[in-house]
Parts: C-alpha cells; sequence; structure tokens
C-alpha cells in the first residue's frame, strides 16, 4: 500500500504535529502534499525522511489547483488518498476521485458545535463539506464526541471511524532535573507555583481567562506556550493587569522532545514537555474542542488538571483520569481552584489510565484497520462498512 497524506497547510497546530507522529507510526510508505503554508511542521516532516509537496494554493476558490493536485496524485500511483482540515478534505476528495483512486479517508480533527477549525460553521461550509465526503471511503473522527457532531450534520454512521489522537508517553514522563533547568532558563523561581497553558492563541481558546485568574493570584505565575492572532492582544492585558513580570510567553512551541531552545525573543523557547515539567498545574479554558490533546500531554506528565471541555477525557468512563477536574471556565472559579491548588502545595500524579489509551501505537493500528477497510470496501454498500471503535 501507497498512501498520501493531503493537509490544509503544516504550521505547528494540533492537526499538524498529530499527522507528523502518526507517520513515524504507520508501517506504510507515505508522502504529503500541503496545499498551503509549509511551516515547521513541513520541515520536520522532511528531517523524517518524509516527501512534502507544497501545492501552492492561493485561496478557497483556486480552481487551478484542483487539476495540479488530480495530476500530483495521479503520478504518484497511490492505492489510498487521507485528507486532513476542511479545505484538504473538500479539494482533496474531488482530486481522488478524478485520479481514480481505490480510495479515500479523510480525518475530521477540528469540528466544533458552532465552528471548524475556529471558524464560525455557516450552512454553505457544511453543505459543502457534506457533499464532498460523499465522493471519500470513510471519514474519521478523532472523538466520539466529533462522531455525534458529524451524524447530526448528516454524516451515515456507518461510514465514521472513531481513531483517537496519540502520543508517546514517555516523551512527557516528569524530570526533576529538567524542571530546575527549564524554570532557570525562563526566569521563574524554583520554589514559585506555576500554571500552564498549551495552544493557538485564538478567541476560542479563551486564554486571557487564565491570565485574568492567574493575574489575581498575588506568587503564582504562568507559563503559556502558543502563537496566534490573539497574542497582541493577550500580552496588552497582561500589562494592564500588572503581571508581566509574573506570565512568560513562550511562542509558538513544537511537541517534540528536547529542552530549550533559542529564539528570537529575549525568552528562551522550550519545548511542550519541558513546559509541562516546570508546571505544577495545566489548565485549558477552551470554549470547544475536537479532542483536547494537550491535556492528555499534561496528564503524561503527572499534572493535576483543570479543563473547560475535552472530548479525551469526558468521552471516557469515569476514574480513567482523576488528576483532572472540569470548570465552568468563570474567571472567578479558575481563581479559586487554582488558589487551592496553590495553596495544596505542588504534587505530582501517577499518570492515569487515559495516557496509556491514548498511545499513538494504537492509533495507528486502528488507522490500519480504516484503511484495509477502506481498499476492500465499495462505496455502493456502505451499510457493509465497519465502524472502528473507540
Amino acid at each position: 500500500m501507497k498512501a498520501l497524506h493531503i493537509i490544509t497547510g503544516l504550521g505547528t497546530g494540533g492537526a499538524e504535529q498529530q499527522l507528523r507522529l502518526l507517520l513515524r507510526h504507520l508501517p506504510v510508505p507515505c508522502d504529503v502534499v500541503t496545499l498551503t503554508n509549509p511551516g515547521p511542521v513541513a520541515r520536520g516532516l522532511r528531517a523524517d525522511g518524509v516527501r512534502v509537496a507544497h501545492l501552492g494554493i492561493k485561496g478557497n476558490r483556486d480552481l487551478k489547483a484542483l487539476p495540479a493536485l488530480t495530476n500530483l496524485i495521479r503520478r504518484g500511483k497511490y492505492d489510498l488518498v487521507h485528507t486532513h482540515l476542511y479545505r484538504a478534505c473538500v479539494y482533496g476528495r474531488i482530486a481522488a476521485r478524478l485520479a481514480g483512486v481505490k480510495a479515500t479517508v479523510a480525518t475530521e480533527h477540528s469540528l466544533g458545535q458552532s465552528e471548524i477549525e475556529g471558524r464560525p460553521l455557516t450552512r454553505g461550509a457544511r453543505a459543502l463539506y457534506l457533499g464532498t465526503e460523499r465522493l471519500g471511503s470513510a471519514t474519521v473522527a478523532v472523538s466520539d464526541t466529533v462522531a455525534g457532531r458529524l451524524r447530526d450534520w448528516g454524516v451515515p454512521a456507518a461510514r465514521i471511524h472513531v481513531v483517537p489522537n496519540g502520543i508517546e508517553a514517555a516523551h512527557f514522563r516528569f524530570d526533576a532535573a529538567r524542571r530546575l533547568t527549564t524554570r532557570a532558563q525562563l526566569g521563574v523561581p524554583a520554589d514559585a507555583f506555576v500554571v500552564g497553558g498549551v495552544g493557538r492563541f485564538v478567541p476560542g481558546k479563551r486564554f486571557d481567562v487564565l491570565v485574568r485568574a492567574v493575574a489575581a493570584l498575588p506568587g503564582a505565575w504562568l507559563l503559556l506556550a502558543g502563537d496566534g492572532p490573539e497574542t497582541g492582544a493577550l500580552r496588552t492585558l497582561t500589562a494592564r493587569l500588572g503581571a508581566t513580570d509574573r506570565i512568560r510567553f513562550l511562542g509558538d512551541c513544537s511537541r517534540d522532545t528536547g529542552g530549550v531552545t533559542k529564539a528570537r525573543s529575549r525568552t528562551p523557547r522550550v519545548r511542550v514537555p519541558a513546559m509541562l515539567c516546570a508546571v505544577d498545574v495545566f489548565v485549558s479554558t477552551s470554549r470547544e474542542e475536537a479532542f483536547g490533546l494537550a491535556v492528555v500531554e499534561a496528564l503524561a506528565a503527572g499534572l493535576p488538571v483543570l479543563h473547560r471541555t475535552c472530548p479525551a477525557i469526558d468521552d471516557l468512563p469515569p476514574g480513567h483520569a482523576p488528576g483532572a477536574r472540569r470548570i465552568t471556565g468563570d474567571v472567578g472559579e479558575l481563581t479559586a481552584a487554582l488558589r487551592r491548588q496553590m495553596e495544596g502545595g505542588a504534587r505530582r500524579l501517577v499518570p492515569p489510565p487515559a495516557v496509556g489509551h491514548y498511545d499513538i501505537a494504537r492509533s495507528s493500528a486502528r488507522l490500519m484497520d480504516v484503511y484495509e477497510h477502506a481498499l476492500t470496501s465499495t462505496a455502493s454498500a456502505p451499510s457493509t462498512r465497519r465502524k472502528t471503535h473507540q
């Protein structure tokens, strides 16, 4: 089997990082095409030995990209095409059908109740998605929550396969020496109470709530790993609240292993595993999530977690993540919860069963089941498709 992965862009978002990690574990030769932005993950993929092509699409209505993508697929003689993210799913499914590919699989990484990839859902976007979805062989949801949203949209249940995101838990294992080193590099006192947050700085992640909560706790520090259009507003808010000396903006951090790296700003750039070693509690204030990968990584680091919504945890039976506590996301409530954590003192937990449940090797094996099923099933008999359960 030879597969081609098509993705909208290769910046440093969760879907992009997940694709790179997945390709390290899939036992089939894979190439990658990015429609736009061949960013840091493209460089990482090439370093891993993966061939990456950049289509150079100029916009959502760049119809010239469709024949170019079709020709690329045809020349590659791929057995299967796997698409990731909305625009790539639309273009990729059509191009794969025109190129005569045997099977097309699409992963839905970022579907919320009212948003897709952080943008408001519209009737037009939904209609285009559903129209092209019928051209594929199977649609993969990264959580049971996303599978339910797809069914509500009108995607037939028999076409939906749940293959959760995965992590390499060993990379996030707590290391006391790394904790001290990272804190020293960032200018954080060794005995400080430190809160952590990871994600793209967009309105839906609601990092302003986290900034306000930490600013209201004298003596508490905050490490924020990420970047995005809300960066300037968050920095301004931090300054207005008088918390600049206690809140560190770490920039766009890769989830790869490693410690502190050089950055253009005065704040050293740290990898997510090192950042998680340095903090005492992890917070996710997102309005909506399709999975919640950062929460699972924090649990793998032995951190207590406060989260507003996280399908990766919410979809599991009770007891799989005892260190995770759900909150409403109100500033006052979060401030009080962090104060209790602060007064209770720093403590590391044993990584819970949820961490093992989301092992990347397990996810890759389940995806291979979907591939094999897609290749042996026919579009004319969707009712015979077997669902891959989480």
